[in-house]
């Protein structure tokens, strides 16, 4: 697909957007699965995660959102296990809230010292996995090529991996967002990648501000026409979500952007009616739409 990229966007026809077509009576309405990750980075101690966890959980079991409307929260590794128990007691489908961790190592066993593989987080219960965090590449050095591994892991290990990527202040002031996000979708994701991607400025994260509408829809259909090129088939469709500075007064606005399919909350996700009313942002915006 010829594609021209400058530094403000991308030019060109994107792949139909897929989705599940629900039948009601005459008509047929098109959804597309939309995500809210809860990354709860290293905060939450164990009886907090613990509350959190039943407190989201009760109220989803209390008021179901819509069935393509997919929850995940991601917990500290010391809190897998609990947060797990917790969601079980709950007995919701994974579909509806399910758990995640915020890293693995690329390798499933060995002497790591101090590192979790991706079998023993899918042990726990886990089922999807954040891999690329900014934090992670920025105070730990990890590479594209790093991450890339983590991914086959992940992968490997029946784990979806959820990768982040996103540019710093001075690439985005200099025009070079474009060929940063280019690089790391390259560099991070496999071929036939079958996950989810996080597009998270560096500039934006904890700093309570959020892209215009304009230039996230800019970003992401940027994105869009990437996914092609790296996976070199159009039939696969990665959901693509948008982190950075999340707050459930911000969320109902970035939700309403027609390129986004979800939201990587962090610290709005630590409170439970905040994370809350984040997710009925989402389901109001999952409101199916007739199809064409």
């Amino acid at each position: 697909m010829p594609t021209q990229i400058d530094q403000h966007g991308v030019s060109l026809s994107l792949p139909k957007r897929s989705g599940c077509i629900v039948q009601t009576g005459e008509s047929r309405m098109t959804t597309v699965p939309k995500f809210v990750i809860g990354n709860w980075k290293m905060q939450a101690r164990h009886e907090h995660g613990l509350q959190l966890a039943r407190d989201v959980s009760r109220r989803l079991k209390d008021t179901p959102p819509p069935a393509h409307l997919h929850t995940i929260i991601c917990p500290p590794f010391t809190q897998l296990d609990g947060v797990n128990q917790a969601l079980k007691t709950a007995d919701l489908p994974h579909e509806r809230l399910a758990l995640g961790a915020q890293d693995c190592y690329p390798a499933s066993s060995g002497p790591f010292t101090g590192d979790i593989s991706a079998p023993m987080i899918r042990d726990l219960g886990a089922r999807y996995v954040i891999l690329g965090h900014s934090e992670r590449r920025q105070n730990h050095g990890e590479t594209d090529a790093i991450i890339r591994q983590k991914v086959k892991a992940a992968t490997a290990a029946g784990l979806v991996p959820i990768v982040c990527i996103g540019e710093h202040l001075a690439e985005r002031n200099e025009g070079r967002a474009a060929s940063v996000l280019s690089t790391q979708i390259e560099g991070s994701l496999t071929r036939g990648f079958r996950g989810i991607l996080a597009y998270e400025p560096v500039w934006a994260i904890g700093s309570g501000i959020t892209p215009s509408r304009e230039e996230l829809q800019r970003k992401l259909t940027l994105i869009r026409a990437l996914l092609p090129m790296r996976l070199m088939t159009d039939d696969i469709r990665v959901p693509v979500l948008y982190g950075g500075s999340v707050t459930a007064v911000q969320a109902p606005s970035i939700m309403s952007i027609e390129a986004v399919d979800g939201v990587l909350v962090g610290s709005a996700s630590l409170e439970a009616q905040s994370f809350l009313d984040i997710i009925d942002a989402a389901a109001e915006a999952t409101l199916p739409q007739p199809s064409p």
